[in-house]
């Protein structure tokens, strides 16, 4: 073999092992975290919730007069509606990789580590 098909191979091997440790990247971050949820509430635990094992249902979530209308449906869960003047907690929709937060009833909904 001469210099440039041995280049050609190193070449090919890199770009492999490269496209396998970001395939690897890719899957491992996108990973099911599990069906467990934990809304807080001002930093304390308020429910913990297996949502492959619960009805559909509605929470209702009060805090200093405001509340929060948490909705489980089908395995899923979001905030249905909100007293809180800007809304970016329903907006954010069904809980996915990221917190669902309602900043001013002080209230979290995320994927138990």
């Amino acid at each position: 073999m001469n210099k440039v098909n041995r280049r050609i191979i190193v070449a090919v091997i890199v770009i492999l092992i490269v496209i396998t440790v970001i395939a690897l990247i890719f899957i491992l971050h996108g990973r099911d975290r599990g069906n467990v949820v934990i809304i807080s509430q001002n930093g304390e635990i308020i429910y913990t919730i297996d949502l492959s094992k619960e009805n559909d249902r509605i929470i209702t979530v009060e805090y200093h007069g405001s509340k929060n209308v948490i909705e489980i449906k089908n395995g899923n869960i979001h905030i249905l509606d909100a007293d809180c003047p800007d809304h970016i907690c329903v907006n954010t929709g069904w809980l996915k990789n990221v917190p669902i937060v309602c900043l001013p009833n002080k209230l979290v909904i995320e994927y138990a580590n």
